[in-house]
């Protein structure tokens, strides 16, 4: 049962789908590492590159016109994050704008402050925060997992953040384990204190309604390769810090925002892919305006996620030799599965679902090596990993669910 959700409607938007893998049609449960693209997306980036594309600035059609797609992508993305046009920077990727915004924050910072870090976290919003904390004489405190509820322990968050901390990191989805952590506590207590908040909503984005406002953060930072894009990393920045904010940049490049976080030229095909990308999004929902769209869409999108998640989490741990990593109830969750099965290595249980069942699902620490180390997984291959998306079927997670209790049970 769908429920409330035409997924076979959905999957028509979906070229990659078609894909077949020793004779069997693909299964992609790899999304957390990257979703498969949607043909508007797509189509796109070849409207774009076929028409001609061309410079900033220029004094011809095809300059004018990407300046076009930038201003219009710039504006739907403000829509999907809940923040203002003027607010959003483009990038190569989540990672590289990060460690421009770090090095540019961290010009004010001085020795003897503190930053606040996350465990729970990808490296990504991590160690851009601890070069800069390095380099500046900054002292770095973390925000402690626990073990057992894989969720963020906030009883001691007082003393954590202090009259010293300028700013707190974290991230509002754990893209190992699914964890959605509570962004808007942490971020009330980084305000008192007058401390930046930056938050890590690659792994949210595709799966959960986001406002950056709501939550409280002053930098968030996401990825359209994980909702049906192209590789573009997306920064939405509170405008006044944004003002504030002195990027290194070369001497000619803009001075004002957002562009002067935009170094260099950016990947203009894959921006009007963006913007591709989330208008398929506001499609699966209703409403007036392109807001209401987005948020009714990911309700739906999370209803649907949810029910298949939900049943992989109920069938996982009754599979002997299977170990799963998830929050209890009522933690709330992405659709993002991590678990281990004993006496084999993450990657054998990949490599043979992949070669036995088309079914496509990742291995290693996915770059959150502090609580791969924390719970002991990491010196042996970490996490298997199966996400879903909006394209993942109810006949695909009982394929998967068949499949791995036959690996199991061999």
């Amino acid at each position: 049962m769908e429920r409330h959700f035409d997924v076979e409607k959905v999957r028509e938007h979906f070229p990659a789908l078609n894909r077949t893998y020793k004779g069997q049609r693909v299964v992609y449960f790899d999304g957390p590492g990257g979703s498969q693209a949607v043909k508007s997306s797509i189509d796109a980036i070849s409207s774009y590159m076929i028409r001609g594309g061309a410079n900033l600035h220029g004094s011809f059609p095809s300059s004018h016109e990407t300046e076009a797609i930038i201003a219009e992508t710039r504006q739907t993305v403000a829509a999907f994050l809940g923040a203002k046009p003027q607010e959003i920077a483009f990038g190569a990727n989540m990672t590289t704008l990060n460690l421009a915004i770090s090095r540019a924050l961290s010009r004010t910072w001085e020795p003897g402050s503190e930053i606040v870090v996350s465990e729970l976290d990808h490296r990504a919003n991590v160690d851009p925060w601890l070069l800069a904390a390095r380099d500046r004489g900054v002292h770095v405190k973390w925000l402690i997992v626990d073990k057992e509820t894989l969720t963020l322990n906030l009883d001691e968050l007082d003393s954590v953040i202090t009259e010293k901390t300028k700013l707190v990191a974290l991230g509002l989805s754990s893209n190992a384990v699914g964890t959605v952590s509570n962004v808007n506590k942490v971020a009330k207590r980084a305000q008192e204190v007058n401390a930046v908040v930056a938050v890590d909503a690659v792994h949210a984005a595709p799966h959960i309604v986001i406002d950056r406002d709501e939550l409280g953060a002053d930098i968030l930072l996401c990825s359209a390769y994980k909702f049906f894009g192209p590789h573009v990393g997306i920064a939405a920045i509170r405008n006044d810090l944004f003002e504030r904010l002195e990027p290194y940049k070369l001497q000619p490049a803009p001075t004002y925002i957002p562009e002067k976080l935009e170094n260099g030229t950016q990947n203009h095909e894959g921006i009007a892919g963006v913007n591709g990308a989330i208008h398929f999004i506001s499609t699966l929902g209703r409403g007036v305006t392109l807001r209401e769209k987005l948020v009714n869409s990911m309700l739906t999108v999370e209803e649907h996620e949810n029910y298949l998640a939900d049943k992989i989490r109920k069938e996982l741990p009754v599979l002997p030799g299977v170990t799963m990593y998830a929050a209890p109830e009522p933690y709330k969750k992405t659709p993002t599965v991590a678990f281990r099965v004993a006496n084999m290595s993450p990657r054998q249980v990949c490599e043979t679902m992949a070669k036995e069942y088309g079914i496509f699902i990742a291995d290693g620490d996915f770059y959150a090596t502090t609580l791969a180390d924390k719970l002991g997984v990491n010196s042996s291959g970490g996490w298997i990993r199966a996400g879903l998306a909006p394209y993942n079927t109810e006949y695909e997670v009982e394929a998967f669910l068949e499949a791995l209790e036959r690996i199991v049970r061999k």
